[in-house]
C-alpha cells in the first residue's frame, strides 16, 4: 500500500492542485485496500442499493467487481453544499518553522473541495481571524475548483497579521448569510483571547438552529500544544496572537498548562455531543487521511 501523504511531503511541493489531487487519489485508493470498501470510488457516483427498491438502476458491473450492489446515484441526488471555515489567524502559523497548522489545514481543505467537485457538490472557502477576512460563492464547477486552490495555495504564502481568532462572531455572520441546509466544516485550533466556550456554542447552535449540519477539525500540533514537549531548558514563550512573552522552564507550568488543555478539549467535546456536531481532534503529524475519512462520514449522515 503505498505510504499516506503527512505535512512533511508537503513541503516539497507547491502546488495546491497538483497536492490535493495525489491526496484524493491516494485516499481512495487506501478505501479500496481498507475494511472500509463500502466507501471507496464508488461515493461520488453510487449509492448502496436499499433492499425492495427498483432493481434497475443497479451498477451491475460495479457489483462484479465488488460483490455489493450499487444504484446509480443522479445529479439530483448529489446536492450537497458545503462551507469550508479557515481559521487563518497567527496561532494557525504554528509551528513557525513550516507553518504546520494552517498548511495542513489549506491542504485538508483542498483536498475536501476536489471530492466535493468529484461528487458534482457545491463547495465554498471562507477565511477567517477576528472578522471574514475572504468568502467566495458556492459553486461546483471546475473552473470554481481551481480558483480555490489557487486561493488556499496563496494563503500559505501570506504572513499572519497580528489579529485575535474571533470563532465564535465569525460562525454567527455564517449562519446568517446560508439561505440553504449546508454542512459546515471548520477547520481551527479554536484558541483566541476573546474566544470562550459559551461564546462559541452560541454560534454553533445558531448554526444547528438553522438547521446546517457542522463538522469541526480541532487542528493542533500535539506534541507541544497538548503535552508541552519541550526540553528542559529556559525558554522564551510568546503568545503570536499578543505579543505577549514568557520566560520560563517547561517543568515549571507543564502539568498545569496540560490539565488546563484537557479542559478546554473535553468542554469541546461535550458541547459538541450535546448539539450533535462532529467534533474532530486533529495532530498535524499524522496522516491527512483522518479528516477525509471523517468528512465521508459526515457527507454520508447528511443525506
Amino acid at each position: 500500500m503505498k505510504k499516506p501523504l503527512t505535512l512533511a511531503d508537503v513541503q516539497k511541493f507547491e502546488n495546491m492542485e497538483f497536492l490535493a489531487k495525489q491526496l484524493v487519489e491516494g485516499f481512495i485508493t487506501g478505501l479500496h485496500q481498507s475494511p472500509y470498501h463500502g466507501f471507496s470510488v464508488e461515493f461520488s457516483e453510487h449509492r448502496l442499493y436499499n433492499s425492495g427498491e427498483s432493481t434497475r438502476h443497479i451498477d451491475w458491473k460495479v457489483f462484479a467487481r465488488t460483490d455489493k450492489l450499487f444504484v446509480k446515484r443522479y445529479e439530483e441526488e448529489t446536492n450537497l453544499r458545503c462551507h469550508i471555515l479557515l481559521d487563518v489567524s497567527p496561532s494557525m502559523y504554528y509551528p513557525t518553522d513550516n507553518n504546520g497548522k494552517i498548511t495542513f489545514s489549506a491542504l485538508c481543505a483542498a483536498a475536501m473541495a476536489t471530492l466535493l467537485r468529484r461528487q458534482r457538490d457545491a463547495v465554498g472557502v471562507v477565511t477567517f481571524t477576528d472578522k471574514i477576512e475572504l468568502q467566495t460563492p458556492v459553486r461546483s464547477t471546475a473552473s470554481h475548483l481551481h480558483s480555490l486552490l489557487i486561493l488556499l495555495q496563496k494563503q500559505l504564502q501570506e504572513k499572519p497579521v497580528a489579529k485575535d481568532t474571533n470563532v465564535a462572531e465569525v460562525i454567527h455572520q455564517i449562519a446568517q448569510q446560508i439561505p440553504k441546509r449546508s454542512l459546515v466544516v471548520i477547520f481551527s485550533d479554536m484558541l483566541g483571547r476573546h474566544d470562550n466556550i459559551d461564546a462559541i456554542f452560541s454560534a454553533l447552535q445558531h448554526l444547528r438552529h438553522q438547521n446546517h449540519e457542522v463538522l469541526i477539525f480541532h487542528v493542533m500540533d500535539r506534541k507541544t500544544e497538548e503535552e508541552f514537549d519541550f526540553a528542559e531548558r529556559p525558554y522564551v514563550f510568546v503568545d503570536v496572537e499578543t505579543g505577549q512573552e514568557l520566560k520560563l522552564q517547561p517543568s515549571q507550568v507543564r502539568e498545569q498548562y496540560k490539565l488546563a488543555v484537557e479542559s478546554f478539549k473535553q468542554d469541546l467535546v461535550l458541547k459538541c455531543g450535546q448539539y450533535k456536531i462532529d467534533f474532530v481532534p486533529v495532530d498535524i503529524s499524522e496522516p491527512f487521511d483522518k479528516v477525509l475519512y471523517s468528512y465521508l462520514v459526515k457527507r454520508a449522515k447528511v443525506r
